[in-house]
C-alpha cells in the first residue's frame, strides 16, 4: 500500500472540547493537515516526547513502555493510521526486533501510537483514504478577503446550521477555522463542502 508520511506540525487546546486537545499532522508533500483529537494526558506525552531535553521527575507511562520496548530488544519502525470510523482514527505501532528480525503489530490509539512514535523518532503515515476523508487543505497565502467576502457571524465556533450556507461562505469559515485552530468546526465545515460536491457529481 502506498503510505503517506506525515508530520508533527504542533497541539492546540480544543476550542470545542474541554479538556481536549488537537494534535496536528501533516502530509508534507500535499500541506494537506490531519488533525485528531487528543486527551490533556496525551498531549502533555506526546509535548514532552518532542523535547528531548525535560524529563519529568517519574516516568510517565509511555516512558514506561518505551523502557520495556527496548529492553526487550525492540524498537518502532513506523506507526500506520490505517483508518477513520465515525470520526475515530485506528492506527498501528510496528515494532521490529533488529536481532531476530522479528516482527510485531499492535493496535493502538493514535494519541498513544504517536506519544510512542517521538520517543523512538519513528516515522507517522497514514493512507489515501484518511487523507481525503479527514484531511484539511488549506492555501495559508491567500489573498486578503473583501468586506463583500466577510461572514455574518462574529465566532466560527458558533455555525450550527450550515444548510443555509452558500458554497463560498462555507470555504471562507473553513478556511477561518483553521486560522483560529478550531479543527473540530473545520472538520464539520470540510464534510459539509464535501457532502454538496457529492451531489454535485
Amino acid at each position: 500500500m502506498d503510505y503517506k508520511k506525515l508530520i508533527i506540525r504542533g497541539i492546540s487546546y480544543s476550542q470545542t472540547q474541554s479538556g481536549a486537545y488537537a494534535l496536528l499532522l501533516e502530509h508534507e508533500e500535499t500541506s494537506v493537515k490531519l488533525p485528531v483529537v487528543i486527551g490533556n494526558f496525551e498531549a502533555q506525552s506526546i509535548s514532552l516526547g518532542l523535547e528531548k531535553d525535560i524529563n519529568p521527575p517519574r516516568p510517565l507511562t509511555h516512558d514506561l513502555f518505551t523502557q520495556f520496548v527496548k529492553n526487550a530488544n525492540f524498537q518502532i519502525e513506523s506507526v500506520i493510521i490505517y483508518q477513520i470510523k465515525d470520526g475515530v482514527f485506528f492506527s498501528n505501532i510496528n515494532f521490529k526486533n533488529p536481532l531476530s528480525d522479528e516482527e510485531l503489530i499492535l493496535d493502538a490509539r493514535t494519541s498513544d501510537a504517536v506519544a510512542m512514535a517521538v520517543r523512538f523518532d519513528a516515522p507517522i503515515f497514514t493512507t489515501s483514504d484518511v487523507l481525503n476523508e479527514a484531511g484539511i487543505l488549506l492555501e495559508l497565502d491567500e489573498a486578503p478577503k473583501s468586506e463583500e467576502d466577510e461572514t455574518d457571524f462574529e465566532n466560527v465556533s458558533d455555525v450550527n446550521d450550515l444548510s443555509g450556507l452558500t458554497s463560498e461562505e462555507l470555504n471562507t469559515l473553513l478556511a477561518d477555522a483553521v486560522k483560529e485552530e478550531d479543527f473540530d468546526t473545520a472538520l464539520r465545515l470540510q464534510e459539509e463542502i464535501k457532502r454538496r460536491n457529492k451531489k454535485i457529481e
